[in-house]
């Protein structure tokens, strides 16, 4: 490995994805600074995230800034020739602030007023939080505005978290008069005749707490409408604090992108109410540990999630570890191999940077021990820095061919916060039942058959697509049947799930027939649930044609496992009965069911099938339309396309098994990675952990 000019690692910044991650030399002396940019340029790191965490090194004490030490770091990445993606440092506060001002210190869903420490600890409703915070962003960007290091700026850090004190109570209560304009509307989207809850006074209204709504924790309110409306409104109040500082930003630098690091499927903040607001969506990829093939199918869900906030726009990585987190019980390392395949997966689905976090351990708190591209030590002959430096040297050969390049997809699953948050705080159904868990179940199967989806917003333009999935799609807001509805007649096919459209917006059941149940073709009579293990088998019939006429290949019958949820359906005439269960006094009645609707069909699967029985459904669905991706019968093999929009389609294969694989490619191109030229029919083998970059040939 040798070093590159500070104009090579500059020109090569500009046109490949970014590479590089979260860096923080205030930790340490200046000269360890030289040896961590010697180490940079072998590892082709082009992108460093500075001031992070700075607050306290930036402001000492009110009123007074010290720039000296991020002067140094930006202008010694300047002469690099690194790019920088510049934070404000909101995300953690200094103590000198929580000492002056107490009430921006949260108050928890217990009732208890925080003292200083950890970080996510500010209350987003505090002015004087919201003043100091704004005036370092404002001195900031008038600092470095227009300086040809700053690619982005980076406001805050994981925004999470909630606060419940005075100071949002009032805040609270201003939303919901926003919200509601009136008090008899509040009282309606509350159903505030039940127990005596009706409200005559706007300040009569408390936020739901252990000490109101509240037993067991956040997810056991007795009323949902009043905790639903507190998560929106401190999902906008975060949101709040990054477009207050994203303002003080653009006035003085109207177009460098601003953006903050989400943290992929989050349940406190609706991203979807975000998205509009930040110029680049950036998002942490820490999986939780599982194993392989549903860990990358997790990760992959999550990257479509992020690709899907601002309609299919590349999105960047903004951390990773190269080797291991140091937040849980058990913190393994990443296997020889996976570092490179995980990057290469994002990459695949629309990642236009991977960044790290971190570039050097921290020497102490309770990161020291999470995973770093340079170690305490600061060596570059260790495993983890070679695998980062061939990481690099792979980027910089892909070069800009995807920067971009969408990710194309004829397939949309649904993913919508209200009703994440509504299901699993409702009292009355399966409390073992989890929204996100069965979100990303239906994905898998999906995932599995390399069908190229979509992870959206129920708002999304539904016009591209040829099948919707929407599991627990709880909540029914706006136009989401009327533009379901128009879907399918126009020859989409809907796949819904047991919950699905059982509420309006507000929580609140509707009075008569749910008004998706008419495009469903079916009555939900009563809903079953059981224990963890107790189970119902379903019996599946799937057969019949697809789009084109022809004879689709899924005849005879299976049976599989349901567990935990299982709604006793009444089919309307014409519809269809494709699965049955098979004990219990409802055995032989439906269970899933298929309701032909102009051009195509409304599916519903009214109880929690097991893996291979969702695999089933969707697969027949995915036949139908033409839709069964590449390797489809190789689960261990993911196969993503990116195109960009001069026509260049790239192809990544991903081996995520454990054993050697040996399949036959079915396009034309050249590896990126090896030079290998690939004729279509050539037999491909990919070791574990295996990537193939293939440009096509046209």
């Amino acid at each position: 490995m040798t070093s590159r000019t500070t104009e090579q690692v500059r020109r090569q910044a500009r046109r490949q994805v970014r590479y590089g991650g979260d860096y923080n030399p205030e930790q340490w002396p200046r000269d360890v600074w030289e040896d961590d940019h010697r180490a940079f340029d072998l590892a082709g790191v082009t992108t460093l995230t500075v001031g992070v965490f700075a607050w306290a090194h930036l402001q000492p004490e009110e009123g007074r800034y010290d720039f000296t030490t991020l002067d140094a770091i930006v202008e010694r990445a300047a002469a690099s020739g690194r790019d920088v993606v510049l934070a404000t440092p909101s995300g953690a506060m200094p103590p000198w602030l929580a000492r002056a001002y107490p009430d921006a210190c949260r108050v928890d869903v217990e009732g208890r007023r925080h003292v200083y420490g950890q970080r996510h600890n500010h209350c987003p409703s505090s002015p004087d939080f919201r003043r100091l915070s704004v005036a370092l962003a404002s001195r900031l960007a008038e600092r470095y505005a227009g300086h040809p290091a700053v690619v982005a700026w980076h406001v805050g850090n994981e925004y999470g978290g909630a606060c419940y004190c005075g100071l949002c109570a009032d805040a609270f209560r201003g939303w919901l008069r926003h919200r509601y304009g009136t008090l008899d509307r509040l009282n309606d989207a509350w159903n505030a005749t039940f127990w005596s809850h009706t409200y005559t006074d706007w300040a009569q209204v408390q936020p739901p707490t252990m000490l109101s709504e509240h037993w067991r924790g956040p997810n056991h309110t007795a009323f949902q409408g009043t905790t639903l409306d507190y998560r929106r409104f401190m999902s906008d109040a975060l949101l709040g604090g990054f477009v207050a500082e994203k303002t003080a930003i653009r006035a003085h630098d109207a177009t460098t992108p601003v953006t903050t690091n989400f943290m992929g499927l989050y349940q406190p903040v609706d991203y979807h109410r975000w998205a509009e607001h930040l110029d680049l969506v950036t998002w942490d990829n820490y999986p939780p540990a599982d194993t392989p093939l549903r860990t990358a199918a997790r990760m992959a869900a999550t990257h479509a999630a992020m690709r899907g906030l601002r309609g299919g726009e590349p999105f960047w990585v903004m951390e990773q570890t190269p080797s291991t987190t140091a937040s849980r019980d058990v913190n393994p390392v990443k296997r020889p191999g996976v570092l490179a395949l995980w990057t290469w997966q994002s990459v695949a689905h629309g990642a236009d940077a991977t960044l790290y976090f971190q570039l050097r351990q921290s020497r102490g708190a309770c990161e020291k021990y999470h995973g770093a591209v340079l170690d305490h030590s600061g060596r570059t002959d260790t495993r983890v820095f070679r695998e980062v430096a061939a990481l690099g040297a792979d980027l910089a050969r892909l070069g800009d061919g995807v920067l971009g390049a969408r990710t194309p997809a004829r397939v949309a699953l649904l993913l919508d916060w209200d009703s994440w948050w509504a299901v699993e705080m409702t009292d009355g159904y399966n409390r073992h039942v989890s929204y996100v868990q069965t979100l990303l179940q239906y994905h898998r199967a999906l995932w599995a058959a390399n069908a190229a989806v979509d992870v959206v917003p129920v708002t999304a333009d539904l016009s591209g697509y040829d099948v919707v999935v929407a599991p627990v799609l709880h909540v029914l807001a706006g136009d989401v049947v009327e533009r379901l509805t128009a879907f399918v007649h126009r020859g989409g096919s809907l796949v819904t799930t047991f919950y699905g459209g059982r509420v309006d917006e507000d929580t609140n059941a509707f009075l008569g027939e749910p008004p998706l149940d008419t495009l469903l073709g079916v009555r939900v009579e009563e809903t079953d649930s059981a224990p963890p293990g107790a189970a119902n088998p379903v019996t599946l019939r799937l057969g019949g044609a697809g789009t084109d006429g022809t004879p689709v290949d899924w005849d005879g019958t299976t049976t599989h496992p349901a567990t935990l949820v299982f709604e006793l359906l009444v089919p309307h005439d014409g519809t269809d009965v494709v699965g049955t269960y098979g004990a219990d006094f409802y055995a032989g009645t439906p269970a899933v069911t298929r309701a032909a609707r102009g051009e195509g069909a409304a599916w519903h699967v009214g109880t929690a099938l097991d893996d291979d029985g969702v695999a089933r459904v969707l697969g027949h669905v995915l036949d139908q339309h033409g839709l069964m991706g590449p390797h489809a019968d190789e689960p261990a093999l993911e196969v993503v396309d990116r195109v960009h929009p001069d026509g260049t389609r790239y192809r990544f294969v991903l081996h995520h098994g454990s054993q050697p694989l040996t399949v036959t490619s079915e396009v034309a191109g050249t590896d990126v990675l090896s030079g290998r030229v690939v004729r279509r029919d050539d037999t491909l083998t990919l070791a574990p952990a295996g990537v193939l970059v293939l440009k096509e040939t046209p």
